[in-house]
């Protein structure tokens, strides 16, 4: 008895189709994962063409998905492709794209997905894949079209595709290619904020700060109270000003009193320039306003010990632990934290005890560690560490780092050192071990051991501001090699021009080279940011070097009182009054 072709053919495609489904391939890159999303959305297949689905093709077909078995990804590949390009079916096309990306061909993905468009021209989960497929092998004039025709395809969903835009584009390292082409495409649609929108991120991501502020100026000129336009504006304007981005929020959330998200960041703002009693203001209006948003409690909360004000801190996170029972060990941490601040150390260790899992279990332990080691229980503090299994390499770095830091709160420096010159030895390439052991290594005047490692940390972390902040400090500090200190710190603060320690470091390497009033300025930047005890160590100094002694010693000694303890200003009040 033999089957009808059409019968034949359903058999085979039902053979197929459970194949596909027993044959799912891992987890692949960002343009395979764009290219499954895109699928999700996909419309019902078109009429499918007239290709017989022979056994010689049905045989073909098991060969490829054999080889997808025995992870022969380059041979599953071509062979898929070579399907496609006989049938022009749309299943396959979609099928060989896939396989292809799993195996990293970007030719064959590029080729397979074009026939997969061919094949379906409607389809915009097919012309989503082929452009992000193009804009990851950085043929970004190629995606033009396609864009194009998607912006085209379904005016309603115009808004949404541009709104999408720049994280499509965001892995193409031509920032102001992708800022021309993102300004061209949304020029056809003037009345759009989103295209407004898209090309400010756009020219954000291009380092063209001007350029974004006007095109997120015109978004919100076409929809005024579009809080996600606002919250960029203000981030453009913060980078340039943060008066300007705190007058621009506070006009906006006076206008558009329900913005909470704004509100939010404005209560941000005002926190980081020590605005504090208009940060309460912003704060009350908050929690007036949404009293039963566990959310804006934990943020409030946080605030709240950003400003130093514990009470209003334990208030709003104990709040927070009863409207959100979900989170609770987030926010029990956070409330051990608080109770340390309040010099409560069996309050903490009650919060922290009862932190039973997530992301900040190893991290409680660790400030129990060190509640126990403040306390004159360091071999027990470190034992209590090292009991624990980590789970995880992040763990193991965790445990690792709050070993060593009870060492160092300890005055312990040669045990520090020693500890993380194990670890690195085991974990030679983790960032966050890198760093601490560099730190330590000054601590026990090994600078070539710090040197040698926050080198390392750079070319692995390109962008780590503070790898370049800790080098050019120390050598600021401890060498005569100025010139390449002063150049460190200037690439770590244009990474991070906000951070309080990388203005202190830069004040600092621009005193010893003679640049004193420049100096000053930084510092006196710095200290108002963060009156860290040892910005007050620089600054001071300077104040003393300019003659202006009284300014000096007051800033020393209201420093000295908050920390007694701290070496950098005992010694620089012992240098000038011995």
């Amino acid at each position: 008895m033999t089957l009808t072709s059409a019968l034949f053919r359903a058999l085979c495609w039902a053979v197929l189709a459970i194949v596909w489904g027993c044959a799912q391939l891992p987890a692949g890159d960002a343009a395979q994962n764009d290219a499954v999303k895109a699928q999700a959305t996909a419309k019902p297949a078109p009429e499918l063409p007239a290709q017989e689905l022979t056994p010689q093709l049905l045989y073909e077909h098991l060969l490829a998905e054999m080889a997808l078995q025995r992870q022969e990804y380059g041979v599953a590949a071509r062979a898929y492709v070579d399907l496609a390009r006989k049938t022009r079916d749309p299943r396959i096309a979609r099928r060989a794209t896939n396989v292809a990306l799993h195996a990293r061909q970007a030719a064959l993905a590029v080729e397979a997905a074009t026939i997969w468009l061919q094949a379906e021209p409607d389809s915009l989960p097919a012309r989503q894949t082929l452009a992000s497929i193009l804009i990851s092998s950085g043929a970004l004039e190629d995606v033009r079209p396609h864009l194009e025709m998607l912006l085209a395809a379904d005016p309603l969903q115009s808004a949404q595709v541009f709104l999408q835009m720049n994280a499509m584009l965001g892995r193409h390292t031509d920032k102001a290619g992708v800022a021309k082409l993102v300004s061209e495409l949304a020029h056809s649609h003037p009345k759009l904020p989103e295209a407004q929108l898209a090309t400010a991120q756009a020219y954000w991501n291009a380092e063209q700060a001007d350029a974004a502020l006007a095109a997120t100026q015109r978004a919100l000129k076409l929809r005024p109270d579009w809080e996600l336009a606002a919250l960029f504006q203000a981030q453009v304007l913060q980078r340039r000003s943060s008066a300007e981005a705190i007058a621009f929020s506070s006009g906006y959330v006076e206008a558009h009193p329900d913005a909470k998200d704004m509100r939010l960041n404005l209560s941000r703002l005002l926190v980081a320039e020590h605005k504090h009693d208009e940060a309460r203001r912003q704060i009350e209006a908050l929690v007036r306003a949404h009293p039963q948003d566990p959310d804006v409690a934990v943020t409030v909360g946080l605030l709240a010990v950003q400003m130093n004000d514990w009470t209003l801190a334990e208030t709003h996170l104990r709040r927070a632990l009863d409207l959100n029972p979900g989170g609770v060990d987030t926010v029990r941490f956070y409330l051990g934290q608080v109770s340390e601040e309040r010099k409560q150390p069996e309050a903490a260790l009650r919060w922290y005890q009862a932190v039973a899992g997530g992301d900040q279990y190893i991290p409680a332990q660790g400030r129990i560690a060190g509640i126990m080691a403040k306390q004159g229980k360091l071999a027990e503090a470190r034992a209590t560490l090292q009991a624990i299994e980590p789970q995880s390499i992040q763990q193991r770095v965790q445990l690792t780092q709050a070993e060593a830091g009870i060492l160092r709160d300890a005055n312990a420096h040669k045990d520090a050192f020693d500890l993380l010159t194990q670890a690195v030895e085991k974990l030679p390439n983790v960032p966050d071990l890198l760093y601490d052991y560099a730190m330590a290594a000054e601590k026990v005047d090994r600078l070539d051991v710090l040197e040698s490692n926050l080198r390392k940390l750079i070319e692995l972390r390109p962008e780590h501001a503070h790898a370049y902040n800790a080098l050019g400090y120390t050598l600021a500090d401890r060498t005569d090699r100025l010139q390449e200190a002063h150049a460190l710190i200037d690439r770590a603060l244009k990474l991070a021009p906000d951070d309080p320690f990388i203005q202190d470091s830069m004040g600092w390497v621009l005193y010893r080279m003679g640049r004193i009033d420049e100096g000053h300025r930084y510092l006196e930047k710095a200290f108002k940011r963060r009156p860290d005890p040892e910005i007050a160590a620089h600054l001071g100094e300077v104040l003393w070097v300019q003659g202006r002694r009284d300014e000096a010693q007051r800033i020393w000694r209201s420093s000295l009182e908050e920390h007694p303890g701290n070496e950098s200003l005992q010694a620089v009040i012992k240098k000038f009054l011995p």
